[in-house]
């Protein structure tokens, strides 16, 4: 527990509302960071995109959504629409920043980064992406150099991505462990969980199990219908059941009875939190070698690491999943990604930012 209590102001990722799935493990970040601090008698309030479901304090904001970053080029230019939903949150923290000691960011965009030199409070910013662009590499320089230790990441391999890495502070992802429940006995399912596009890699997964004839639940928002269209064209005899984008309670009541998880991501992905949820309830994580999986899963312990892109290393783990004990996966939960270590983590954080600010 902190010796002093903040008032600390969360901004949400501007490309979805809270609850609709397009802002992925960002969205449930930042329940489980709002949640913590609040526990921790810190006062908080969330600002995001209108439409958001959240029992915490929240002030939901009108306006366009933000493309996601994934979804552009290297060289692409910063975007920003008519009657931006980023631009509009940021002028309500603007407002609202005299009431605040900190103003957490999540937004995974250029204009925060921007504005921070502009505020008065200071902006801890937690980046959720590894290296994408040109243009947030830049500014995500500039401000880790103006304002040394502001700028966090989830882990060392998302660090490496960017030609700075040891500019960043670490700060974890996290799950709230007594959410999930633990379950020793499977049933003879797999599971693969996230948006349903095109870099998240899921025909791979559907080819294992197709290859194998072990049935695999899809959990998460459907983004892509062509894509999704044209996996089921690829394998039409893969065992495979759409369960749709659910709440935590019921994703955890489905996923716990499933005998792994596959992570297929066809990009960089920093530290996905699906992973995290899985061992949360005991389930192993068969990932790729790829991105912050490679941090997350202990090879051989909490499940495998295979070569990115090769679905034969997934079907060879799959039959390996006997070697795994699904204790040590809740343990690992436990011990490394429970929202009392990511609190610690976080006020530590906080503390040295207004520490650095008062000097």
């Amino acid at each position: 527990m902190a010796d002093k209590s903040h008032k600390i102001l969360i901004m949400s990722t501007p490309v979805g509302a809270i609850g609709s799935g397009l802002g992925g493990g960002v969205e449930l970040n930042v329940l489980n960071f709002a949640k913590e601090l609040q526990r921790r008698g810190h006062q908080i309030e969330i600002v995001a995109p209108q439409g958001s479901v959240c029992s915490l304090p929240i002030t939901e904001i009108p306006g366009a959504i933000q493309i996601p970053a994934q979804n552009q080029l290297r060289v692409d230019p910063v975007l920003i629409p008519c009657n931006s939903v980023l631009a509009n949150m940021w002028d309500y923290a603007r407002q609202a920043q005299a009431n605040y000691d900190v103003i957490l960011n999540f937004a995974y965009d250029w204009l925060p980064l921007y504005l921070t030199s502009f505020f008065n409070c200071p902006i801890a910013h937690f980046i959720s992406m590894s290296s994408l662009t040109d243009a947030m590499d830049r500014v995500i320089e500039k401000v880790a150099n103006e304002f040394p230790g502001s700028v966090a990441v989830q882990g060392k391999v998302q660090a490496d991505t960017f030609t700075f890495a040891e500019k960043f502070v670490y700060v974890r992802n996290c799950v709230d462990v007594s959410a999930y429940q633990f379950c020793s006995q499977p049933s003879n399912s797999l599971a693969w969980i996230g948006r349903i596009a095109s870099e998240k890699g899921l025909e791979d997964a559907v080819a294992a199990s197709q290859i194998t004839g072990i049935s695999l639940k899809i959990f998460g928002l459907l983004q892509d219908t062509a894509y999704w269209q044209q996996i089921h064209q690829q394998y039409p005899e893969a065992p495979i059941e759409y369960m749709g984008f659910l709440p935590t309670y019921e994703l955890q009541q489905h996923l716990g009875k499933c005998r792994a998880l596959l992570a297929t991501p066809r990009w960089i992905d920093a530290y996905p939190t699906v992973a995290l949820e899985a061992m949360a309830c005991g389930v192993p994580v068969i990932a790729y070698r790829r991105g912050g999986l490679a941090e997350i899963v202990e090879d051989g312990n909490t499940g495998f690491l295979v070569e990115p892109d090769r679905v034969p290393g997934l079907v060879e783990a799959i039959h390996r999943l006997d070697k795994i004990d699904r204790l040590a996966c809740r343990q690992r939960a436990e011990d490394e990604y429970s929202l009392e270590a990511m609190g610690d983590r976080l006020e530590k954080w906080f503390a040295d930012i207004l520490s650095h600010q008062s000097k």
